[in-house]
């Protein structure tokens, strides 16, 4: 396949998924212009090396991995800044605006560790198949589904602990 014809396959995927590549970046910094900053750098990255990319067909696969990248290299980079919790900035903040999600899962998430949150991002919330997903992340399509299971699992854990504090007690009993 000519360069061109990989560099239009490129934009053209990345302006039909834009939207989920942006999600997926937001997912992991959970701040506008960092999702953006990685849309862009990724999107960068891709441009410079598409004309090595050995399977045309793979071009999805490979794009979400640069992104997932670009995002864990972000937030490594910002965990040698100070940062401060996101239960203080809420505190401090005089104009947050009240949010109605689902607290619960979205700090379930924050805590699993990276190789788990990317595998329930990519399923639950991008609707990527396992197959894909092992395909973005290089990984035997039964590595993730035991991670997906072991994922699923902490989180169950760590939202009926939630609750079980709350309630002073056991849920539902």
């Amino acid at each position: 396949m000519k360069n061109k014809e990989l560099e239009k396959l490129l934009t053209d995927l990345i302006i039909a998924e834009k939207e989920k590549f942006y999600r997926l970046a937001f997912s992991y910094v959970k701040n506008k212009e960092d999702a953006l900053d990685i849309i862009q750098e990724s999107i960068h990255k891709a441009l410079k090396s598409v004309y090595s990319l050995e399977r045309p067909e793979g071009l999805k696969s490979w794009f979400y991995r640069i992104v997932v990248n670009t995002s864990l290299d972000l937030l490594r980079k910002q965990k040698r800044e100070i940062s401060v919790d996101e239960e203080t900035l809420e505190f401090v903040s005089p104009n947050s605006n009240d949010t109605y999600e689902n607290v619960d899962l979205t700090r379930g998430l924050d805590q699993l560790p990276p190789k788990y949150r990317v595998i329930i991002i990519l399923k639950f919330f991008e609707d990527l198949t396992l197959r894909e997903i092992s395909e973005i992340l290089h990984e035997n399509e039964n590595t993730i589904k035991t991670r997906l299971y072991r994922a699923l699992k902490m989180l169950r854990i760590q939202i009926e602990d939630k609750g079980q504090s709350i309630l002073g007690g056991k849920l539902n009993g």
